[in-house]
């Protein structure tokens, strides 16, 4: 087997996993804000939580170019601090996974924290437990299995990025070739057999991902 076959798995399941424990950390917070709270305009900043789920790939992948791009104020920050722009890097890819892969984060927590019962988290603030200790030691291990399920599920979307990612990461054997886009560049090329052994392989993965959250589902 081609010795560069192994790079763009190894370099998938790395940004994968940086952007999932990235989105594990937002997702719970914005989904406790959002379950916990009321406030006027939260049907507006749901919608663009979710907002990326129903986008383009290729419209995420443009939008992230225009916000971090080298003559926007973000990425001209980045580049003075980082000496460096992080358009066509491993971060820029660790990027879009994290833009792509949040909203599913995200609605499985605030699905899971809505489905404690308030009167569990209020029996706490009684025995004076401070809103951090409610949220760490109550709120979360009751909503574990959503939570899990949520991460699960942002590990795999992250894991098959293509579009945002060929966009704002680019295509960079050894450094932003995921899986996807290798697949994708095996095509072009006319290379079925790397092509079918990459595909089954992503497709081994992602099997084992849903199996394990329809696991966690079904108990």
């Amino acid at each position: 087997m081609p010795v560069d076959f192994w790079s763009p798995l190894r370099l998938s399941i790395e940004i994968a996993t940086v952007a999932s424990l990235v989105v594990l950390v937002l997702g719970l917070l914005a989904g406790r804000m959002m379950a916990a709270r009321r406030f006027k305009g939260k049907a507006m900043v749901e919608t663009l939580f979710l907002l990326p789920l129903v986008l383009p790939p290729t419209v995420v992948g443009f939008l992230l170019i225009v916000i971090f791009g080298r003559n926007s104020p973000a990425g001209q920050a980045i580049e003075w601090l980082f000496q460096q722009p992080v358009i066509f890097t491993w971060w820029a890819a660790v990027i879009a996974a994290v833009v792509v892969s949040f909203p599913l984060m995200y609605q499985s927590a605030k699905t899971g924290f809505e489905s404690i019962d308030e009167e569990i988290e209020h029996a706490g603030r009684v025995d004076g437990a401070g809103e951090w200790k409610l949220f760490t030691q109550i709120s979360i291990p009751l909503a574990w299995k959503a939570i899990i399920a949520g991460f699960i599920l942002s590990f795999a979307r992250a894991l098959g990025e293509f579009g945002a990612t060929l966009m704002f990461a680019g295509n960079i054997p050894g450094r932003t070739q995921t899986a996807s886009t290798a697949i994708y560049l095996a095509i072009e090329s006319g290379n079925m057999q790397m092509a079918w052994l990459w595909v089954a392989c992503m497709v081994g993965i992602s099997f084992v991902m849903l199996v394990l959250v329809q696991g966690l589902r079904s108990k």
